[in-house]
C-alpha cells in the first residue's frame, strides 16, 4: 500500500495523494475498474454507504416536507441542472396556482452524467455519478432564504455527524454562483495534505430568473398575480470520496462507525494444537449476540490465509472494530478489541462485550471528527497582506483574508497567482473585523472574511 503522505516537495503531493487513494479505493474493495475511462463499477461497500446517505437526508427531507419526485433526464442541454430545470419547472408552473400551493419542494435521487472529464478519480470524477437535486418554491425571498440555511444545516450533520467529515459552511462569489442565480452557498472540505478546497454540497437562491423564463405564477393575497422565489441544492457521491480521503491512512480505508456496512469483524485467532471448532463456534456466538444489538458483524472464515495477512485484508477495507478470539479468550471468557483508527488494544470481558463494543464505536466516530477538524483547523492561517496571502497560499495553507468581495478584484486575484487562487467561500460564521480594515488584494475597504486555497481539485 502506498503511503498517504510522504517526504516530497508540496508541487508533487497531488500526486502523491491521487496515486494513494486510487489504490486505497481499489484494494479497499471500494471499486473496480471498468474499461470505458472514467467509469468504475461500485461495489458493495460504497452501494452501502450511498444509502445510508440517502436515508439520512431522507428523514431530514421528510421533516422539512419535502416530496420525492422522479423526472426525466434530457440531454438536449448542457448540464444535468439545466436538464432538470427544463423537465421540472414547467411542472411547477402547472402545480402552483395560489399561496396554499406554497411551499413546494422536492426532491429526486438518480444518476447523472459527466459532460467534460478532467482527470478520472472514483467518487470525486467520474463519467457517472448519483446524486440528489432538490428544488423549492416560495412565496416570498424570506421564506426562500431561510430554507436554503435549513438545507445548509442538513449537509453540514450529515458530513460531520454521519461522515465524521468538518465543513464550512459559506456564500460562494459572485464569479462562481451558479448562472442565472441570485447567489449560491456551498459546503467546502479541505484537504490538508495537498491544499485543496472541494465542494461537498451547494445550494443556490434562484431568485426569481426561473419562475419569470417559465412564467410559475400564483395569485397573492392581493389577488395579483406574483412570481414564486426558488432554490435548488443538491449533493452526489463525492462525499464519499471526501470521506476516504479524509480519514485514510498509510493502512487503507477507515470507515466511520455509522456508515460503515461491517462495523465488526470476529476473527478467529487459531494456532496448532487448539480446538479450533470450539473457537469458530465461540465467534459465530459472538456475531450473534451483537447482531441481536443492532451492530453490523461479519466473521472471518477463511482458513487459507496466515493470520496476519487477515488482519491486514480487514485493515484495508476500513472496518472500524476488530474482535480478536483465541485459546486464552475462551478460558477466561474475554475478548480482545483492536481499534481500526489509532490501533488501541482493549480486553473486555465477553459478558459486557455489546457495550463494550458500543463505547468504542461511539469513540472511534468522535475522534475521526475530532482529529480531522483539528488537523484542518492547524492549516489555516490568518494574512493581512497580498505577501503574506501569496506565501501562504504556496504553502497550501486554508487561507483566511479580509475581502472587499468584488467580481473584479477576484479575477485579478487570479491572474497576480498565475491562476493558483481559488475563493474557497466566505464563511457564514464571521471573527470579527476590526474597523478600517483593507482588503488584502484591493488596499480597499474590507467586506468581510474570507477562505482562499490552491486552485480546487
Amino acid at each position: 500500500m502506498k503511503p498517504k503522505t510522504s517526504v516530497r516537495p508540496l508541487d508533487e503531493s497531488d500526486e502523491v495523494l491521487d496515486e494513494w487513494y486510487k489504490e486505497v479505493c481499489y484494494c479497499g474493495g471500494m471499486v473496480e475498474y471498468y474499461p470505458i475511462e472514467g467509469s468504475y463499477v461500485l461495489l458493495d461497500t460504497p452501494m452501502q454507504i450511498w444509502d445510508q446517505i440517502k436515508n439520512f437526508l431522507d428523514v431530514e427531507m421528510k421533516i422539512m416536507n419535502v416530496k420525492k419526485c422522479h423526472f426525466p433526464l434530457s440531454s438536449k442541454v448542457n448540464s444535468c441542472a439545466d436538464a432538470l430545470k427544463n423537465s421540472m419547472y414547467p411542472y411547477l408552473r402547472k402545480w402552483i396556482r395560489s399561496p396554499s400551493d406554497l411551499p413546494l419542494k422536492l426532491n429526486q435521487w438518480c444518476n447523472a452524467p459527466r459532460r467534460k472529464l478532467i482527470t478520472p478519480t472514483p467518487f470525486l470524477r467520474c463519467r457517472e455519478f448519483m446524486w440528489q437535486e432538490g428544488h423549492g418554491a416560495f412565496a416570498t425571498k424570506k421564506e426562500a432564504n431561510g430554507d436554503l440555511l435549513k438545507v445548509l444545516e442538513m449537509y453540514r450533520c450529515l458530513y460531520e455527524e454521519l461522515l465524521a467529515v468538518p465543513v464550512l459552511l459559506g456564500r460562494k462569489s459572485d464569479n462562481e454562483k451558479l448562472v442565472g442565480g441570485l447567489y449560491s452557498t456551498s459546503a467546502q472540505v479541505f484537504i490538508p495534505e495537498t491544499g485543496h478546497g472541494v465542494e461537498g454540497a451547494s445550494a443556490h437562491c434562484l431568485g426569481q430568473t426561473y419562475a419569470k423564463t417559465f412564467n410559475i405564477l400564483f395569485e397573492d393575497k392581493n389577488g395579483e398575480k406574483a412570481m414564486v422565489w426558488q432554490t435548488s441544492w443538491d449533493l452526489n457521491t463525492t462525499a464519499i470520496g471526501l470521506m476516504l480521503m479524509i480519514h485514510g491512512d498509510d493502512k487503507g480505508l477507515v470507515l466511520p462507525p455509522r456508515v460503515a456496512p461491517v462495523q465488526v469483524v470476529v476473527i478467529p485467532e487459531i494456532c496448532q494444537g487448539v480446538d479450533a471448532k470450539r473457537i469458530y463456534d465461540a465467534c459465530e456466538d459472538i456475531a450473534l449476540n451483537l447482531e441481536r444489538s443492532s451492530f453490523f458483524v461479519e466473521v472471518e472464515k477463511r482458513r487459507n490465509i496466515p493470520l496476519s495477512t487477515r488482519h491486514t485484508l480487514w485493515e484495508r477495507k476500513g472496518v472500524p472494530l476488530r474482535i480478536q478470539i483465541g485459546p486464552a479468550q475462551l478460558d477466561n471468557n474475554t475478548a480482545v478489541l483492536v481499534r481500526r483508527d489509532d490501533g488501541c488494544k482493549k480486553s473486555v470481558s465477553r459478558d459486557s462485550l455489546a457495550d463494550d463494543v458500543h463505547a468504542i464505536l461511539e469513540d472511534i466516530q468522535g475522534s475521526l471528527f475530532k482529529k480531522a477538524k483539528t488537523k484542518r483547523d492547524s492549516c489555516v492561517e490568518e494574512v493581512e497582506d497580498w505577501a503574506q496571502f501569496l506565501k501562504a497560499l504556496k504553502k497550501r495553507r486554508l487561507v483566511l483574508a479580509p475581502w472587499c468581495d468584488e467580481e473584479g478584484v477576484e479575477m485579478d486575484i487570479k491572474r497576480r497567482s498565475d491562476g493558483l487562487a481559488k475563493h474557497f467561500g466566505t464563511p457564514f460564521s464571521q471573527p470579527p473585523m476590526s474597523l478600517g480594515t483593507l482588503c488584502f488584494a484591493s488596499g480597499k475597504l474590507a467586506k468581510s472574511w474570507s477562505y482562499w486555497t490552491w486552485t480546487s481539485c
